[in-house]
């Protein structure tokens, strides 16, 4: 079964769901045969930080609200956070452009480790208020999960993985989506928005029952005389 997530790094929900996800694969008794496959999507492609400027003051500034009521709406997703065990630290998130951390999930892909990066970089944002805007920050990451950081930096400098990011932004919009996290089953069944565990473990169930493996007969090449449940053919 495959599953594809289209998430930002610094998409509050996409993390929670990325919990709430993964809680209910880790119960599912054919979670082996799970494939997951982490896309991009960017909330603000534009972003352009600015020394000195917050979170709350970049979330005011977004939505056009006090800064007093977006620190309500972040300690609101923070709250949020610990129900799955995660403890969000706002006050010192670095606001950031995701553009060059999607693309070290890319390279992270062709190493077999593209999950380690997405939890590598959700982390260092939302618990550990790294800066995500530098590519040294996203090199010495790389290397806590095993990729050498110089070809992490050579990557990130160079664009690499850059179209690799729009094309998933293009995938996207071609279904539709409007919102992060995305979940997309089998290309059939999506799932939008971090949804509750037993949510996720419901659609396993039914997805698994429609797409799981089976094993195709054999094709008949040649048949003869041969012993069975009611003897043998004589």
């Amino acid at each position: 079964m495959k599953v594809e997530i289209w998430s930002d790094i610094v998409c509050p929900f996409c993390y929670i769901g990325k919990r709430r996800f993964e809680q209910a694969l880790e119960k599912f008794p054919h979670a082996d045969n799970v494939e997951v496959v982490w896309r991009s999507f960017e909330l603000t492609p534009d972003y352009q930080p600015e020394p000195g400027r917050n979170v709350y003051e970049s979330l005011a500034l977004k939505k056009g609200i006090p800064v007093a009521q977006a620190k309500e709406m972040s300690d609101y997703m923070a709250n949020m956070a610990q129900e799955v065990g995660l403890q969000y630290d706002f006050d010192n998130a670095v606001p950031t452009n995701t553009f060059l951390g999607h693309q070290l999930i890319h390279l992270a892909a062709k190493h077999g480790k593209q999950g380690e990066a997405k939890e590598r970089l959700m982390a260092a944002y939302y618990i550990q208020g790294q800066n995500l805007n530098e590519i040294d920050t996203l090199a010495k990451l790389a290397t806590e999960i095993g990729i050498d950081a110089e070809e992490a930096r050579t990557a990130l400098t160079a664009g690499t993985y850059a179209e690799a990011v729009r094309y998933d932004e293009y995938q996207a919009q071609q279904i539709n989506v409007r919102g992060v996290p995305f979940f997309v089953f089998e290309d059939k069944y999506a799932v939008s928005g971090a949804q509750p565990t037993e949510v996720f473990a419901e659609v396993f169930e039914k997805v698994w029952d429609e797409f799981k493996p089976t094993k195709p007969a054999p094709v008949m090449l040649a048949d003869g005389t041969a012993c069975g449940p009611d003897g043998c053919e004589v």
